[in-house]
């Protein structure tokens, strides 16, 4: 995985390191640093986009900026980005990027198959617990590199009592809230869910289809979300029987998984040269003194060329 950031300018460079990255591996983009968020006292909103859909990442997204520039925020018309046309989002965007001096952002994009395997892992990481690392690591991202930053505003997933506890012991120096509809509530986190939110749409348009390279790509999945008809069709018609889905669709979902189900092949994953009422011996057995057993030489051992040097 890379945890490196890429430094964007504009929407512009961002479509090209989505479009340049492998869309397997999560991505992280940033601007340029404002220099008078070294100095000024500054606050930081949180917020991301993406969540609950099945196709494509999830987004993380951080702006920040000084206490006494906060202003710009409303004369770009930050709002929470799901009630803005995608049009308004681009424009709003693209006046973030252009205050460059005053303002800075960073996104992490998660991807589909980072989101899968933490759910599949022995010991699952819960979509929460990755939400919530994201968050984490992009406050500590702008902390690490110099930014004064003396309050952060955060969207909650989960009881924001215990996010916000959560994140106060990991960062006790900041006054920190979580809230319900922070995206909403404060433009901040506005402008935070406005930088997530255009990048997930870039990196949906932008999607590079590795399994399929050259080919031109359906890409009439509808809204993304689970109980989209058009969604659903769309999983049924991207659907190889023994590699199943691309990398765009995010595999532990329940949706995903009851057309896995239905319409791929049964794979049966048993060793046939198993004997299940044959137990292992244990590889200590091969070696050191035990009058109890009698060691005979195995296949792996002729197969290498092993002999015994031991005396039992």
């Amino acid at each position: 995985m890379n945890s490196n950031y890429i430094v964007c300018h504009n929407i512009s460079d961002v479509k090209s390191a989505i479009s340049y990255e492998n869309n397997s591996f999560d991505v992280r983009i940033e601007s340029k640093l404002p220099e008078t968020t070294k100095t000024e006292k500054c606050i930081l909103g949180i917020d991301e986009a993406g969540r609950g859909p099945v196709l494509g990442p999830m987004v993380y997204g951080t702006s920040y900026c000084s206490v006494d520039n906060q202003a710009i925020l409303k004369s770009l018309g930050c709002a929470d980005s799901k009630v803005l046309s995608e049009l308004a989002r681009d424009e709003i965007f693209d006046g973030i990027t252009k205050q460059s001096e005053i303002l800075g952002w960073a996104v992490h994009i998660i991807s589909p198959t980072t989101i899968s395997n933490c759910s599949f892992r022995r010991q699952k990481c819960s979509l929460n617990e990755i939400s919530h690392n994201a968050a984490i690591g992009l406050i500590q991202r702008v902390l690490d590199r110099g930014v004064n930053i003396c309050e952060v505003f955060v969207d909650t997933v989960g009881p924001p009592d215990k996010y916000q506890e959560k994140l106060l012991s990991i960062f006790p120096q900041l006054k920190i809230t979580v809230s319900k509809k922070a995206d909403s509530l404060f433009p901040i986190v506005s402008a935070a869910s406005i930088c997530a939110k255009v990048t997930r749409d870039a990196a949906l348009k932008n999607w590079k289809f590795i399994e399929r390279p050259g080919e031109d790509i359906d890409s009439n999945w509808g809204s993304g979300y689970p109980n989209d008809p058009v969604t659903k069709e769309y999983l049924k018609k991207n659907i190889d029987p023994v590699f199943g889905f691309p990398s765009i669709v995010r595999f532990s979902w329940s949706t995903a998984e009851l057309v896995l189900k239905n319409n791929a092949a049964l794979i049966d994953w048993s060793d046939e040269e198993e004997d299940e009422d044959k137990k292992s011996l244990p590889i200590t057995s091969f070696f050191g003194q035990n009058s109890k057993q009698v060691h005979q030489k195995t296949p792996f051992f002729d197969d290498r060329g092993l002999i015994v040097t031991t005396k039992f």
